[in-house]
């Protein structure tokens, strides 16, 4: 067993610091990032170049020194490899110009073969893996099948969720199709992750939390379980579901080994109900780090002590790294992992 402290946090298992790392830490505040998206000519051709991919995920591990690894990749390349046209448009983000519109889509939605596929995903988790240091873990990732039924519904931003939510009431069983088709593409692309050298992997539902809890547990549940199950014994898991406070009992149901909060969950609260059966990842509100890095200590510095050095808690934001965040508050939030766990007051 790996002594990694990422994995061994994932194993509940007591360290004298929490494991670091944040989601979105490739990305645009980083000027070396952007140096390299530049030049490369966008978003996507990034995610398909190997080279590319595993220079821009391995950026934030050289200046910052976090304690894993998350692949440069996209939660939606799995919808291009079943036939969807995917685009990403500068200020707009990912596009479908052609999104599913009824049943005689959804069956036209074919199976995937990451390896022939999504082969430049392992390629890229191989040279991470190479180059890694040794206390590192690599991590991989997708979406989870509601997420992504939410985009190939929408073709766009699914912040309404209007064509998604009409399609789950009107006709349940053509929803569920879909839904049946994504969980076999996230568990395939999971599994050939892990079998390209991802030593955890991490499901993101992002526009899960605006289901209430029945809507979850019928709709989206039941197939972000099918998708983890590829994985089972493999490799640990960590579902995320974003403004899911009302969904947390739910989320832990699914079987994983850690669960990611957002930044509106009690931590505390969080421990005292999950924390002796699951590692908790997070959950510092992402906006914190658009201020001075002492502020930026302070705030980590309190989440630390809610945790209050329990085990199996890995330090992490509630979502993503925002994009006008200073690396200086980056820098500042990974440190303050590495000092003495304050107590809770």
């Amino acid at each position: 067993m790996s002594d990694k402290p990422m994995l061994r946090a994932l194993r509940r298992e007591p360290l004298d610091h929490p494991p670091v790392w944040l989601m979105r830490q490739a990305g645009r505040y980083l000027p070396e990032y952007r140096e390299v998206r530049a030049a490369a000519g966008g978003f996507l051709e990034m995610c398909h170049d190997p080279a590319l991919a595993a220079e821009v995920t391995l950026q934030p591990i050289r200046r910052f020194g976090m304690d894993a690894a998350i692949l440069f990749s996209d939660i939606l390349l799995p919808l291009a490899s079943m036939g969807m046209d995917l685009v990403f448009e500068e200020g707009r983000g990912p596009i479908f110009p052609n999104p599913l519109r009824g049943a005689g889509d959804i069956d036209a939605l074919r199976a995937i073969d990451p390896a022939s596929d999504l082969g430049f995903v392992g390629a890229a988790i191989e040279r991470v893996k190479a180059e890694l240091p040794d206390h590192v873990t690599m991590l991989g990732f997708c979406g989870a099948p509601y997420t992504l039924a939410c985009y190939a519904l929408e073709g766009g931003n699914p912040k309404e969720q209007r064509t998604v939510r009409t399609l789950m009431h009107r006709e349940p069983e053509v929803f569920e199709r879909l839904m049946g088709k994504l969980a076999d593409a996230v568990a395939a692309h999971l599994e050939y992750q892990v079998a390209s050298g991802a030593e955890a992997v991490v499901l993101f539902d992002t526009w899960a939390g605006d289901l209430n809890r029945a809507d979850y547990e019928r709709f989206a549940a039941p197939f972000s379980r099918r998708a983890l199950e590829s994985t089972v014994g493999k490799a640990p898991r960590i579902a995320f579901v974003r403004a899911g406070m009302h969904l947390l009992d739910s989320v832990a149901a699914l079987g994983t080994e850690g669960m990611a909060l957002d930044w509106r969950v009690d931590l505390d609260d969080a421990f005292n109900r999950f924390g002796d059966r699951l590692a908790l990842q997070g959950n510092l509100d992402p906006t914190v780090l658009l201020g001075r890095p002492e502020d930026v200590k302070r705030r980590t510095q309190d989440v630390l002590a809610a945790a209050a050095g329990r085990p199996g808690h890995i330090l992490a934001l509630g979502h993503g790294v925002l994009k006008w965040t200073q690396p200086e508050a980056v820098a500042a939030f990974v440190e303050a992992a590495r000092e003495p766990v304050p107590s809770r007051s």
